[in-house]
């Protein structure tokens, strides 16, 4: 409470305006519109969206099944999001930002037994209760260092129409740690684009979340022409994918740091890489002391939760590339790698990882608003990660009670058509060859048909005006 007072204050000091080259303007108030009072109802950002997932997984052959496997029988599942995004622009830079979110239906096996699994907005602790919940709530403070200005798209974290080309955003709330680092135009969107949880992030990425996604911490971004650069301090949960999180921030935090460069391969056609780094601190477990303690005869199987020690640190890196190859085509690609030592604690259960895919716009075929995409994603294990499992242990995702080690290779592609206004549907088909890293079981094929609304709200049919 301290720290988000303190944050408040430094944002309303008009300090913060005093750089060598930052503007001096007289007043933090958004200038007038045409009249003051649409001026302060233009500073509402309202809007909603709803995305529903129906999976459908024919049987596959499995020489054998444990407590975490997915499970080689016909099966169907149904998920869904649906979220009420909200913000309003106190001053020129200072915004307030809440999102009310609600979570229900479920995965295929429970979520559990791939470790690219195919429904990114599953809920991985099915006893979670389905009622509506704070998803985000946070302070965005915007700190211009140039004079020279640049247009931005609103959306639901960043209110302005126009921010200044070199700028410090600082965000300080409840959040998820993927609202800004490792983002992809072409593979972040669930909503729209790809679903599965190691296309849609980079899976080597063990970022700090609770098991719905979201953290308390703070971001700052710092803006330039061509490059940009990020750091996050976020909480981490205090048991792996768990509900709770971990407060105490010198005992258990993640660290992450990201760059962002805009290359110019190819003439006129945007490009992105980004590389990310992140060190996360918590009551982990050793793969290597859980086999040690199986094979000295002191526990019946592998157990990591037996060898969990506070303050453990898993750390890794990860490279994110998009490039425009057309106006309608584009190209992205991920690599990422984790010590894979320590216990796979808050995302999945991938230590290597390697991705690429591409998309395309229907314009050909008179379908502009329409995309077609697809995907490839190839994961792997650490050797202790590996061993651990094959001896019978169990992790929050995986465990098939023995393991005939294999690369998890998942190959997605999609279409995605829009219907009317901000509804669209999707047809979706997954193939994952040795599901959950094992040889002896798959491959599974598993075929999603999504429908995604989303829709602004006006003030004025809020007001009752025109």
């Amino acid at each position: 409470m301290r720290l988000f007072i303190l944050f408040i204050l430094l944002a309303s000091s008009p300090i913060w305006a005093q750089t060598s080259d930052a503007p001096a303007p007289a007043s933090d108030t958004p200038a007038p519109s045409t009249s003051e009072e649409e001026s302060f109802w233009s500073r509402f950002w309202i809007s909603l969206q709803g995305n529903f997932i129906r999976q459908q997984q024919p049987a596959f052959y499995a020489k054998y099944s444990g407590p975490n496997s997915f499970l080689p029988e016909a099966s169907h599942a149904t998920s869904r999001i649906e979220t009420l995004y909200t913000g309003f622009q106190i001053t020129k830079q200072l915004e307030i930002l809440a999102d009310v979110e609600s979570a229900g239906g479920a995965g295929l096996s429970n979520a559990l037994g791939i470790a690219g699994f195919p429904n990114v907005d599953v809920v991985r602790n099915p006893s979670l209760p389905e009622a509506p919940y704070v998803a985000r709530v946070m302070l965005h403070y915007t700190i211009p260092l140039s004079k020279e200005m640049t247009e931005a798209t609103r959306n639901p974290l960043a209110l302005a129409s126009e921010v200044p080309v070199r700028r410090l955003e600082l965000r300080l709330g409840k959040m998820s740690t993927v609202d800004f680092f490792d983002l992809n135009a072409v593979g972040s969107d669930s909503h729209l684009q790809f679903m599965n949880w190691a296309i849609v992030n980079n899976g080597a990425f063990d970022y700090a979340a609770d098991t719905r996604g979201y953290t308390y911490g703070f971001v700052a971004e710092y803006y330039d022409k061509a490059w940009a650069a990020r750091f996050g301090e976020l909480l981490m949960p205090t048991v792996a994918n768990g509900i709770q999180l971990d407060w105490n921030i010198a005992r258990a935090s993640g660290e992450n740091f990201e760059v962002e460069y805009h290359p110019t391969l190819l003439p006129k056609r945007a490009g992105v890489v980004r590389a990310l780094t992140f060190v996360n601190h918590a009551n982990m477990g050793s793969y290597q002391e859980a086999i040690d303690g199986y094979l000295s005869g002191k526990d019946p199987v592998p157990d990591i939760v037996e060898y969990r020690k506070q303050g453990r640190v898993k750390y890794g890196f990860g490279l994110n590339m998009e490039q425009e190859l057309s106006p309608l085509w584009r190209a992205f690609g991920r690599l990422g790698w984790s010590n894979g030592a320590t216990e796979s604690f808050a995302y999945t259960e991938i230590d290597r990882t390697a991705e690429i895919g591409s998309d395309f716009r229907g314009k050909p075929w008179h379908r502009s608003e329409d995309k077609v995409g697809a995907a490839f994603v190839v994961n792997g294990l650490s050797h202790d990660h590996e061993e651990y499992l094959a001896l019978g242990g169990l992790g929050f995702i995986l465990g098939d009670g023995a393991l005939n080690y294999g690369l998890e290779k998942i190959f997605e592609t999609y279409y995605t058509a829009h219907v009317w206004r901000g509804i669209s549907f999707a047809i979706d088909y997954q193939h994952v060859t040795n599901p959950g890293y094992n040889r002896d079981r798959g491959p599974a094929d598993v075929i999603s048909f999504r429908l995604h609304v989303e829709e602004p709200v006006p003030f004025e049919r809020i007001r009752g005006g025109r």
